[in-house]
């Protein structure tokens, strides 16, 4: 399923601050609560908070609660969506590279004459 344009721009946005990858990165290698996401950068707990809302907002992350914690983990669908996003933007920027270098291989015309210089 492709991504609307909303969800691109959350997607990027999210992606565009350091804190907010890593926290993405921790919550792709297991569960952790946002308190053991906080101790861990050196800002205040509601910073923290604050960055999970955007990645949540995103879709990136799930959270949900157990007890008096707030759990987080990666959402592994909305990741996929945003890599295939990501490839066909590769995809696309490949096939005009290919096309530059088919222009770049065809050869010169040397027999025509050169032209002259206009004043």
């Amino acid at each position: 399923m492709e991504l609307s344009d909303e969800e691109i721009d959350r997607v990027f946005h999210a992606l565009a601050a350091a804190t907010r990858r890593d926290i993405l990165r921790r919550t792709i290698e297991g569960e952790h609560s946002v308190s053991a996401l906080a101790g861990d950068y050196d800002m205040s707990f509601a910073a923290v908070q604050k960055h999970v809302a955007v990645l949540e907002a995103a879709g990136l992350i799930v959270k949900r609660a157990e007890g008096r914690e707030r759990l987080v983990r990666a959402d592994p669908a909305m990741i996929a969506r945003a890599r295939a996003l990501l490839a066909r933007y590769e995809e696309l920027w490949r096939s005009r590279i290919d096309r530059l270098d088919a222009i770049l291989a065809e050869p010169r015309n040397t027999d025509a004459a050169p032209s002259e210089p206009t004043d």
